[in-house]
């Protein structure tokens, strides 16, 4: 049991797992040997591979519940809670209003964060930017988002979004996994689960944040599988020239030493399997051979320099600056159209407690060209309608000044009640604004959408029944919207 494996005369006595602590790092770049031409692995980029998908590519669900209206989901997460009374969300109330006190028969009673719930005063904070109405839908739209407006008519902006959770970890947890509490599967890993891929040369699940910007931090339970099978958890790309971490060969390990390993653990893994089968091992196996089939698919995929001059215009200055919001949008449709089935952008900085004026417009210079574009040129390829595109945070900002009012220098804390985010594509209806808040902007006055309900409408897009599509762990079968959510019929096109 304790004979080295060298070159073709590898033992076949070794424990796998001794084996595999042996490899370190060094396996996350390789495959099976007879993994190396899988049915399907050769698909050109945005081929999708279907009906002869390999086990490790296709999901649990045999067959979808409903005809689905999307293949795909980019979320443009915006971390730190946008403020939708300045973005979406306009209140002409609060420029008579400004500067007086919020009234009791509004608050009602409502908890507040421990940073404003001890002020003596909180004085409503009207928007110091203007509000138009664009294109044929009328919709309204802050100044902050020119882009934005210009493909008003491709969206659906749904103004009455709210949470249970009233600080950043637990509330991002929360439109992430349905729960406010860690270690649940994230929405993607859900996807990957239940659908699998369309392309078997790179992940279901990718994730990417936007590179030196401040803010809450974003920890990796956020894209994580939770429970299920850790091959559904997010991928994160990263700027650089090592996209993925631990993807490319180490040093020292040539083609030749490669392919010992490989012969090694294929025939040990075949020998294991005639007495046991052992599902680590299964999973690990298949990260392996997506991992060896990714050495080769992901430089393809984030090469930007194939793409037209005008395609950066159009993106913005910074498309061309790997790591950046818009370069990450721009990435994004270039795997939406290579068949990864969740893309996940995260841009954080939107927690305006203070200094909100010049802190939102920054935000707003920084994602509203490359979100608009990304519409833009989905639709032109023909992709939009079956990509959804969703827009927002965690939760939105309170119509009150946090701290001191001094003119239009001022903060908003976090507002749970109300918020405001959009989708485009995927079997949205378009030009459509859904959902409203009262005149002070403070709570739903109709239509109230539950994030859980974001949630199963997103799902059942794609075709699934968000209450079938389960997983049974320590004795009882969980779900993505635990035992809540229901679809918004009203919003679908």
């Amino acid at each position: 049991m304790n004979r080295q494996c060298t070159g073709h005369e590898a033992s076949v006595d070794m424990p796998r797992r001794e084996l595999l602590s042996r490899f370190g790092m060094g396996l996350g770049s390789l495959a099976l040997a007879e993994m190396l031409s899988p049915p399907g692995a050769q698909a050109a980029p945005g081929e999708s591979v279907a009906a002869d998908k390999l086990p490790d590519e296709a999901g649990v669900l045999k067959s979808l519940h409903f005809p689905a209206r999307a293949k795909r989901v980019i979320f443009l997460f915006q971390a730190g809670g946008p403020s939708q009374l300045d973005l979406f969300d306009h209140k002409p109330l609060l420029k008579v209003k400004h500067g007086t006190e919020l009234p009791d028969e509004i608050r009602q009673g409502q908890r507040l964060t421990g940073m404003s719930g001890n002020q003596s005063s909180l004085p409503l904070a009207s928007s110091p930017f203007a509000f138009q109405q664009h294109g044929e839908s009328g919709a309204w739209l802050s100044e902050l988002l020119p882009h934005t407006a210009s493909v008003a008519d491709d969206l659906c902006i749904i103004r009455s979004v709210n949470t249970e959770a009233i600080n950043h970890g637990p509330a991002v947890t929360f439109v992430q996994t349905g729960t406010q509490f860690p270690g649940r599967p994230s929405i993607g890993a859900w996807l990957s689960y239940g659908l699998g891929t369309d392309n078997a040369n790179l992940p279901a699940f990718v994730v990417m944040v936007t590179k030196d910007k401040g803010g809450q931090p974003l920890l990796s339970r956020l894209w994580g599988s939770g429970f299920l099978p850790s091959k559904h958890q997010g991928v994160r790309f990263r700027s650089g020239k090592d996209p993925v971490l631990y993807l490319s060969n180490p040093d020292g390990i040539d083609a030749d030493g490669r392919r010992d390993m490989l012969d090694a653990l294929r025939r040990l893994h075949e020998l294991q399997l005639t007495q046991q089968s052992d599902p680590l091992i299964e999973t690990r196996i298949s990260q392996y051979e997506l991992a060896y089939r990714m050495q080769m698919s992901i430089p393809e995929a984030t090469d930007l320099s194939d793409e037209p001059a005008h395609i950066f215009d159009e993106y913005g200055e910074d498309a061309r600056n790997p790591g950046t919001y818009a370069a990450n949008c721009l990435l994004a449709r270039r795997l939406a159209e290579r068949g990864v089935r969740f893309i996940q952008l995260y841009h954080q900085g939107w927690d305006q407690h203070g200094g909100l004026r010049k802190g939102i417009h920054r935000q707003c210079l920084e994602t509203d060209q490359a979100s608009a574009a990304l519409v833009r040129d989905l639709k032109r390829r023909g992709m939009l309608e079956d990509t959804l595109v969703v827009w927002g945070g965690e939760f939105g900002r309170t119509n009150y000044c946090q701290g001191k009012l001094q003119g239009d220098n001022f903060g908003r804390d976090h507002h749970p009640r109300c918020f405001s985010m959009w989708m485009a594509g995927g079997g949205v209806r378009p030009g459509m604004t859904y959902g409203e808040t009262d005149p002070y902007g403070y709570n739903i006055a109709e239509n109230p959408v539950p994030i859980h309900d974001v949630q199963a409408t997103l799902m059942h897009l794609l075709g699934i029944d968000h209450e079938r599509l389960t997983f049974k762990y320590q004795g009882r079968r969980f779900r993505l919207t635990d035992v809540h959510g229901n679809v918004v019929d009203d919003i679908l096109a």
